[in-house]
């Protein structure tokens, strides 16, 4: 029953959320075409519900050849592959919007783990492989809250001389693994709206630690 109300939940708020954005999300189709290399989305593989591949969309933030060029996957702060307005559309997580279409068509959901890539897949523990995508991915969830300074985190390792992949495999990845195995463990219709508040309130308010009361079972990020 609750996959059911899940669903229906995603198509209609999915498709609402898509109105009422439309006043936002054509200025900012136009402003993408104007600048930078003049190209508004981006679609990367990503793993969904037990690892099929899909493409997610988001808006372009970063140069196309950026994969190629020093930094590679990993975006850190104030990159300089950033185009003129990625880095205000990656902040306001404005850049995740198109993934309202994924979230309609069925490939995600509005909570659930963030999509990754098969490379970032794998740098999970395998215990967490095992079970992290017994749910479709999320446009938001406990993860994308407790690490929503993520690049912040990896730009500190990176000035501080260290090997970035080394701090996501042996420091981010696996809590983000047990969070989302705590998230399928009580994942439920109002744990998912607590999510979804909780995600609105961290973006008005980045140093709250409001997850936490929340949900004071999972494990404290502390860096």
């Amino acid at each position: 029953m609750y996959l059911v109300v899940k669903r229906f939940f995603d198509i209609v708020a999915s498709l609402v959320a898509l109105v009422i954005l439309s006043p936002l999300l054509i200025p900012i189709v136009i402003g993408l075409k104007l600048t930078g290399e003049g190209h508004v989305f981006y679609f990367q593989e990503r793993l969904g519900l037990r690892n099929e591949p899909f493409s997610i969309y988001k808006f372009a933030t970063m140069l196309k050849d950026s994969p190629n060029m020093k930094g590679g996957l990993i975006t850190t702060k104030k990159d300089p592959r950033l185009t003129p307005m990625g880095d205000f559309l990656r902040k306001s997580k404005i850049n995740e919007l198109p993934q309202l279409l994924n979230i309609l068509f069925g490939d995600m959901s509005f909570v659930g783990p963030r999509p990754v890539m098969r490379k970032s897949f794998e740098q999970y523990p395998a215990d967490v492989q095992k079970v992290i995508y017994n749910v479709k991915p999320g446009l938001t969830g406990v993860g994308s809250i407790v690490f929503r300074d993520e690049e912040e985190l990896i730009t500190r390792e990176r000035d501080a001389g260290r090997d970035t992949w080394v701090y996501y495999r042996e420091v981010i990845y696996p809590h983000k693994g047990k969070i989302e195995q705590w998230y399928q463990a009580n994942q439920s219709f109002w744990v998912d709206l607590q999510v979804l508040l909780l995600t609105a309130w961290v973006i008005l308010f980045p140093e709250s630690d409001a997850v936490y009361q929340a949900f004071p079972e999972i494990p404290r990020f502390e860096g």
